[in-house]
């Protein structure tokens, strides 16, 4: 028995959870303040989690006011809860003379000039007579003093929010960004550019429609946040321990019961919750305490947990942040880029499961009893109501409304669910107020009849709810807690506003496009001879222009995505790859999910490997072997961006058109590639495989994700001296049996 087996195996508290939490989410690890500020502050998470909600509901204020609303309130409570430089001290109650409420002075100067520049562009964007300010339409490209001087100290301040929440990488990257804009005569070759003068820099990135104020800090504060919230309402009401319970009961039983219990319940927990890490320790908790003790070593509990977990930023129907950005950049439904992500997703659950069962097989590791499974009825019984919620999100989403406003609606059922109870008469104001809601949008033409039905009965039906009534004081506690949830994200979101803004000012996008596209290009072309035989060419230049032009994109993201939150990641390198891949001929979708789907896989792998590492505090584990095996169980969602590049009929609604015999095989081809790596890395099918054919098998693997019938066949062949052998020593046993 290894030596993370032999160790005891214990539960951990909520409090231990909790450490783990903030020792590995950035942006969960906050100061202490004392009582009567951390009282001024909650009314202030409060408020601004009310007023993106209400927005949400009734109608959003202008842009520039709506986004200005949301940059203040992530000022203020960055500033309060953030030390400047992070030490084993810092998070530590100091109430020293140049502190208030144990927030440093200056951080609450930079506080109210962060607010001041926010709110400015609103209250200048008619103009200000006294200060002879003119109106926006007349200064944009050319910024007066004032503007100057509060979109500098935006500059300044958001970058250092984004450092506070997230550490230094990021606005590492995006200070290179600026470099290359304010000195682009000075940078070499393709890359040299006039340079942008100061002025015009500061009025790109302050003003709307680019720059901070950009699409990024748009769909996060109009549908972001909201999501963000009700995954947090949702699972404090019970979902997430409905999805855990479910998939026990699902999976429990099976050979490995407990973890495919991680896979199952990590997917269920992916459709509300856009955090590998926060993932990660809500189902990790029960999770991996139990497959350590069924057998499994530590660093593979920790890994399975980690990549399952990971997964949540690609599954429908939420998908983390990323999701709505990409909707909003390449101008399609939300509903469609959920639709597209449906198969990638299974097939890194495939994976992740083939992994699974293969190593429980290889260490004869059985199930859970009988007795150790829920009881179907009894959950159900207890916690039907819980599914309300996320049942009306989906419904109002997949009609055609904005996420907006299912997201309102969700939280809504969610928040009725939760406190509304029909024995206790007084508690149906809420059901009652949104039923008056309803009512009021499908009298003014919001909802249509079936739509305001559904809602109401909704509500009706959340009431019935039998668990323990949440109250006012834990709800409010919950929304604060989804509000600290979304500061890193927000801040994240408006500093990469800033890279969004350089590239649309200095066309850098596609310069480097054109980079990585001559590079791959000119290496095609030095290594076309390796695969041509005679007249017979076994990969084109162009197809090895457009692999090597993947690869380099891939490792791109995966060596930037160290540390850098994926929404973020992806911001940033979807303006850079889309133009290299559309110049390849790769529809635009594609080229998107490719660039998500790697930003994802570099939250699990090493050295930068946050959810492994959360994963290996509660297995108790070596932290880099746990991320080992989190990356080489998550090799379903490395192998499927290429499979969907290659073969966009995968995202069902690309460009390319659908078809539904060419989608079958292709999907059938994929998912042999991905059982076949699984058995490599494993190093069991049927029965164990030697080291040889497990290279065999990994070569296999990677050919069966090629499109084609020809690579298919040179798959089968690769493969076939394994297939045998194994076929052979698996009716050996049988026959010894």
């Amino acid at each position: 028995m290894s030596d993370q087996q032999s160790e005891a195996v214990r539960d951990l508290s909520q409090a231990e959870l909790a450490a783990i939490e903030e020792k590995y989410d950035e942006g969960a690890a906050t100061r202490s303040v004392t009582p009567a500020f951390g009282k001024v502050l909650r009314y202030v998470a409060l408020t601004f989690a009310v007023y993106h909600y209400l927005t949400a509901g009734f109608a959003l204020p202008p842009d520039y006011w709506h986004m200005g609303w949301h940059l203040s309130g992530l000022f203020i409570l960055t500033y309060a809860l953030y030390p400047m430089v992070k030490t084993p001290t810092s998070f530590d109650l100091n109430t020293g003379a140049l502190r208030l409420g144990g927030v440093p002075y200056l951080d609450i100067i930079l506080m109210v000039l962060g607010v001041a520049s926010a709110l400015y562009l609103g209250l200048a964007w008619r103009g200000i007579g006294v200060l002879g300010v003119e109106e926006m339409t007349f200064r944009m490209g050319n910024p007066n003093g004032y503007d100057l001087l509060f979109g500098c100290i935006l500059i300044v301040l958001v970058l250092d929010i984004a450092r506070r929440t997230l550490g230094w990488i990021l606005p590492f990257i995006i200070s290179i960004f600026i470099s290359y804009a304010l000195l682009g005569p000075y940078f070499p070759g393709l890359l040299q550019h006039p340079g942008v003068k100061f002025n015009t820099f500061v009025s790109s990135m302050y003003f709307p429609q680019e720059g901070i104020f950009g699409v990024t800090l748009w769909v996060v504060s109009t549908i972001v946040f909201h999501f963000v919230l009700f995954g947090v309402i949702a699972q404090r009401t019970g979902l997430g321990q409905l999805f855990i319970d479910n998939a026990t009961i699902l999976a429990g039983r099976y050979t490995g019961g407990p973890a495919k219990v991680s896979v199952v319940s990590s997917a269920f927990f992916g459709t509300i919750s856009g955090s590998s890490v926060a993932n990660t320790v809500s189902t990790g908790a029960l999770t991996i305490p139990n497959m350590k003790r069924l057998g499994y070593p530590g660093h593979f509990a920790g890994g399975v947990e980690a990549a399952a977990s990971a997964g949540g930023q690609i599954t429908p129907p939420i998908m983390g942040a990323a999701a709505f950005i990409m909707a909003e950049f390449l101008e399609l439904p939300y509903t469609t880029i959920v639709i597209a992500a449906i198969f990638p997703a299974l097939l890194h659950y495939v994976g992740v499961f083939t992994v699974v069962h293969l190593m429980a097989r290889k260490l004869g590791l059985q199930g859970l009893t009988k007795d150790a499974l829920p009881n179907l009825r009894a959950v159900w019984r207890d916690g039907w109501a819980n599914i309300v919620p996320l049942v009306g999100l989906l419904v109002v989403l997949f009609s055609g409304y904005t996420p907006y406003m299912s997201a309102f609606c969700g939280i809504s059922l969610a928040i009725i669910a939760g406190m509304s109870r029909v024995k206790e008469p007084v508690t149906l104001i809420y059901a009652a107020a949104f039923i008056g809601f309803v009512l009021w949008k499908q009298g003014g033409g919001g909802f249509d009849i079936p739509m305001s039905a559904i809602l109401i009965l909704g509500a009706v039906v959340a009431t019935l709810n039998p668990q323990c009534r949440i109250s006012l004081q834990e709800m409010g506690d919950t929304f604060e807690t989804g509000v600290k949830y979304a500061l890193a994200v927000g801040a994240a979101s408006a500093a990469v506003g800033i890279v969004i803004g350089v590239i649309n000012t200095t066309g850098v996008g596609f310069r480097i496009g054109f980079m990585v596209t001559q590079a791959a290009s000119n290496l095609g072309n030095d290594i076309a001879w390796l695969f041509t035989f005679g007249a017979y060419e076994l990969f084109s230049v162009e197809d090895l222009t457009l692999f090597i032009s993947l690869v380099f994109i891939a490792l791109a993201c995966i060596l930037m995505g160290a540390g850098v939150p994926t929404t973020a990641l992806y911001i940033m390198l979807v303006s850079v790859a889309q133009p290299a891949l559309a110049q390849l001929g790769v529809p635009p979708i594609a080229s998107h999910m490719f660039v998500l789907y790697y930003g994802v896989v570099a939250e699990i792998t090493p050295p930068v490997c946050t959810s492994a590492y959360a994963a290996a505090a509660i297995a108790n584990s070596n932290p880099f072997r746990t991320g080992i095996s989190a990356f080489t169980l998550g090799l379903g969602k490395v192998v499927a961006p290429m499979a969907f590049v290659y073969a966009p009929v995968l995202l069902f609604v690309s460009s390319t058109g659908f078809d539904l015999w060419e989608f079958t095989y292709t999907a059938a081809s994929c998912i042999a590639g991905v059982i076949a790596l699984s058995s490599a890395v494993v190093g069991y099918w049927l029965a164990p495989v030697n080291i040889a054919f497990r290279w065999l098998l990994a070569i296999a693997g990677l050919i069966f994700i090629a499109p084609s019938l020809q690579a298919d066949l040179v798959a089968l062949v690769v493969a076939s001296p394994v297939i045998v052998t194994q076929l052979m020593a698996r009716r050996g046993v049988k026959a010894a049996s």
